[in-house]
This record gives structure tokens, sequence and C-alpha cells, in this order.
């Protein structure tokens, strides 16, 4: 963890080795312990880990809102193409958002302080 970032207090820690956050790791055990419903996605990597994250959330019941400018990726490339990373972000973004938000509400830092 970057110390820019890491906790200052008592803050919960959970390792993850995976992609998808809840799996094969205590972060579901201590969401329904202290009984949180609501959970504000940001981190690396877009299209890896913020979206298999995101989708399982959904699945379990969970209400998500990721901050746009808090999540990014690295350019990505597919059948010779190279694909800038901001693209990836925002074709990822755009699809957890389909539908109104499915799987997720995306809004910038900004908006989600209003």
């Amino acid at each position: 963890m970057h110390k820019s970032v890491a906790p200052t207090g008592p803050e919960k820690v959970i390792t993850k080795n995976n992609p998808n956050s809840f799996r094969e790791t205590e972060l579901m055990d201590y969401l329904k312990e202290n009984n949180i419903s609501n959970l504000v996605i940001t981190g690396m990597m877009t299209d890896v880990c913020v979206a298999a994250t995101t989708r399982a959330a959904m699945d379990l019941g969970f209400e998500n809102t990721i901050i746009s400018d808090a999540v990014t990726t690295r350019n990505r490339e597919l059948h010779g193409k190279s694909l800038p990373a901001n693209r990836v972000t925002e074709t990822y973004l755009a699809g957890l958002n389909v539908l109104g938000g499915l799987y997720s509400k995306v809004e910038s830092t900004e908006d989600f302080l209003k």
C-alpha cells in the first residue's frame, strides 16, 4: 500500500489476492458486521479489480458508487490496436453505469461530496 493512502488511524485493512475483493477475503463478513450496505469504490484497475468487485457487490445486494476520477487503468492492446487507458476506463464505467446505474452509480469526486 502506498504511504499516501495508508490508514492513519484504526481503519480496517483487508488484503486481497484476486480481482474480486470479495473472493477469499473477510470483506463480506466485515461489511455485514458493520451494517454497511452502500459502497464507494475507487482504485486500480478499472477494467479488472474495480469492475470485478463492483459486479460482485451488486450481485451481493450492495448499492455502489464509483468515483470516476479516483479510478484508472493502463493502456491496453487488442488485435494489434492500442487502447488508451482513459478510453478503457470510460468504456468500463459506462458499462457499470448502464440502465441508470445497474451495477453502480458513477460520479466525480466533486459531485459525490456535494
